[in-house]
């Protein structure tokens, strides 16, 4: 390891660092505009300028030059104060002075670092350029005449994302950055690039002249619109959410998110049940919490009694939902709505085992019944890496566009019977294999051909398991954690007919099998659920409210409230701890603390923030023999579920993005 002096200081860095990051070690601060941590060194913005000796005698970008042993590295002197200025001279020669009705203001790299290290004057007296804003679709908003071609949203969409949408045209001064043939930028992760550029040029559409950040209030949260649990900062002002920012956490979403997840939340305002309501004459009308626990209790359900939770349920809510049909004398408990029905006793079966950080190190990896852009976007990123690496791809189910190269074995489950000589040559040579079973392959009957071919495979070896199950539902792996499941699935729930169904924000079921039933829904939108309802309890949505959740590798992770939930609107576990008064039952908890304390001694796991320990797999024998076409569950990547559905970005990205249909004009 190289040993370099910087500012006089000597440390030892890491073989193959930069000197901007041997500065970054001696705890100075490096000004940059293109370089990022997660992005292919550029060189292009100048601003990281040092003096390094033995060297030119003039200053170099440390972002791109090697620390080698001897060097003596200096951030503070003359020259590179001097040089500093000039830069960012140069860069502000065309940027626009707009910063008071600029988006990015209050949070600009270019403000920020003209401010530490600019002159306070220009010298230069020509006209500014200007250049045509750019149509990057409905959620990036773009002033181009800022752009100080960083390049950051360029390598992002190549190295990262693995869409080549975003690009260069022309040269010198006449440089634009744009889309290829000026259309929408239309991959799933498309507006990380908003974060990512350090000026005004691009900024968020739907978000556009609504806030400063100074204004907003912030609180850590968990994304909820997909099972990878992102990390994500939601920014209210008042009692209303109007952004959601990525969190770094590397061993989940980096700093990445999904469109959909940065995005949904205007659906938070709109279709929302803020009222009681009850069905009257076939008919909902308008009502009282008191008149709906009445005819709740009225309809004397006695033991028979069920819950179905839906895809966004927090593990608190599920756990009262539980204890109220327990101390009813009833185990009809079921959150897999849509009818899918697998083993649920070893949940190291039905798990992301190989963790998504570890992924990245796989060397052969078998994809079944899974779209991965858009049932985990951000996997998909992980897969990526590991091919960059060597790792060898091949997928089960009907063709999608990947972002690396994969090759396509058929859409039939059967395939797994017989792999081609292509595949088990490639799995016999890996050091790290990983299969990895998606919401399609489970529908389609794939579950015991896949952890068959753990032992055919080698799926697992020392250190390593590379069964991997992914969901698609946030609240999936927090309900098997509490047992929140039938052995038959949701039809066994039908065959029991109960009485009353509580349905927690289930808005995928087929009630058609509960025709005889008191369907009860606790959600906060008007979608599929309400429409089927007997009686509707207006609940919280996951930013008013805080809880558990568990993403599909069993990491445990928590989020708080942001929000107060709109009208007569309450937290799920009051609902549920007035019905049971209702229903004259007594569940154990009388608040939040306590209810917390009653699911993590149920569950300890559930008390700490981390990966969950499930154990090793299940022994298997050799891949079982099954026959059925995979169909991917996810039609449209922007509509998947009821804040989604609310939400006018979705609706729209829906329409251009996945439909194909003309952006109009409001005068049209």
């Amino acid at each position: 390891m190289p040993n370099v002096t910087v500012d006089g200081t000597e440390i030892e860095v890491p073989e193959g660092a930069t000197v901007l990051q041997a500065c970054e070690l001696a705890g100075k601060e490096i000004p940059r505009f293109c370089y990022h941590e997660r992005l292919s060194i550029a060189g292009n913005c100048r601003m990281c300028l040092v003096e390094v000796k033995p060297g030119p005698p003039k200053p170099q970008a440390s972002c791109a030059l090697p620390a080698t042993e001897g060097q003596e590295i200096r951030t503070d002197s003359e020259m590179v104060k001097k040089a500093r200025e000039g830069v960012m001279e140069f860069l502000l020669i065309n940027h626009p002075l707009d910063c008071p009705i600029c988006d990015q203001g209050g949070e600009c790299d270019l403000q920020d670092q003209a401010m530490a290290y600019g002159r306070g004057y220009t010298r230069y007296d020509e006209n500014k350029r200007a250049v045509t804003e750019k149509y990057m679709g409905p959620l990036i908003k773009t002033i181009m005449t800022r752009c100080i071609h960083c390049t950051r949203c360029v390598r992002f969409s190549e190295e990262v994302a693995g869409v080549d949408e975003i690009g260069a045209l022309y040269r010198g001064e006449n440089m634009q950055i744009t889309t290829y043939l000026e259309q929408a930028a239309e991959h799933e992760l498309s507006a990380n690039v908003i974060d990512l550029c350090p000026v005004g040029a691009l900024t968020s559409r739907p978000y556009a002249y609504e806030a400063r950040p100074w204004e907003l209030k912030k609180t850590l949260s968990i994304d909820v619109s997909d099972a990878m649990g992102s990390n994500i900062t939601l920014c209210s002002r008042g009692r209303e959410v109007l952004r959601v920012l990525p969190r770094i956490n590397d061993e989940v979403n980096e700093e990445w998110i999904t469109d959909k997840a940065r995005y949904q939340v205007d659906g938070l305002q709109r279709r929302r049940l803020d009222k009681v309501f009850l069905r009257k004459r076939g008919k909902l009308v308008e009502g009282s919490w008191d008149e709906a626990f009445k005819a709740i209790a009225k309809a004397k359900p006695g033991k028979s009694i069920a819950a179905i939770a839906g895809d966004m349920v927090d593990c608190e809510t599920m756990f009262a939902a539980k204890a109220l049909v327990k101390a009813s004398g009833s185990d009809l408990v079921e959150s897999r709505q849509t009818g899918m029905d697998y083993p649920t006793g070893n949940l190291a079966a039905v798990n992301f085992n190989t963790s998504f950080a570890e992924i990245e190190n796989a060397d052969a990896v078998l994809i079944v019944g899974s779209n991965l852009r858009t049932e985990a976007a951000l996997l998909n990123v992980r897969i990526r890496k590991a091919v960059k690496r060597g790792a060898k791809v091949f997928v089960v189910g009907p063709e999608w566009e990947t972002t690396y190269p994969a090759e396509f074995l058929g859409d039939d489950v059967s395939v797994l019977g017989k792999l081609p000589k292509a595949v088990t040559d490639a799995f016999k040579d890996a050091e790290r294999p990983a299969l990895i079973l998606g919401a399609g392959g489970l529908a389609a009957g794939a579950y015991d051909s896949a952890l068959g071919l753990v032992e055919t495979l080698g799926l697992v070896k020392d250190g390593w398991n590379g069964f991997n199950v992914v969901h698609t539902a946030a609240a999936r792996m927090g309900a098997l954690m509490l047992g929140f499941a039938q052995d038959g699935g949701i039809a066994d729930i039908a065959k029991a007919k109960p009485k009353l169904v509580l349905a927690l924000g289930a808005d995928e079921v087929d009630w058609e099998p509960f025709a005889d039933s008191l369907k009860v829904y606790i959600g906060h939108h008007g979608d599929k659920g309400a429409h089927a309802a007997d009686i509707i309890l207006p609940a919280a949505s996951y930013a008013e409210k805080p809880g558990s959740y568990v993403n599909t590798e069993g990491r445990v992770q928590f989020a708080d409230k942001a929000v107060f939930a709109p009208g007569d609107a309450r937290e799920d576990w009051t609902i549920l701890r007035a019905l049971a008064d209702a229903l004259k039952v007594k569940v154990g908890f009388d608040n939040f603390a306590q209810l917390r304390a009653a699911m993590t001694e149920e569950v300890p796991a559930l008390a700490v923030e981390g990966l969950a320990d499930y154990g090793s797999l299940p022994k298997t024998g050799k891949a079982a023999k099954a026959e059925g076409k995979i169909a991917y569950p996810i039609a449209d990547f922007y509509l998947t579920n009821p804040i989604a559905r609310a939400s006018t970005t979705m609706q729209r990205c829906s329409a251009e993005l996945i439909h194909g249909e003309d952006v109009r004009e409001a005068a049209e």
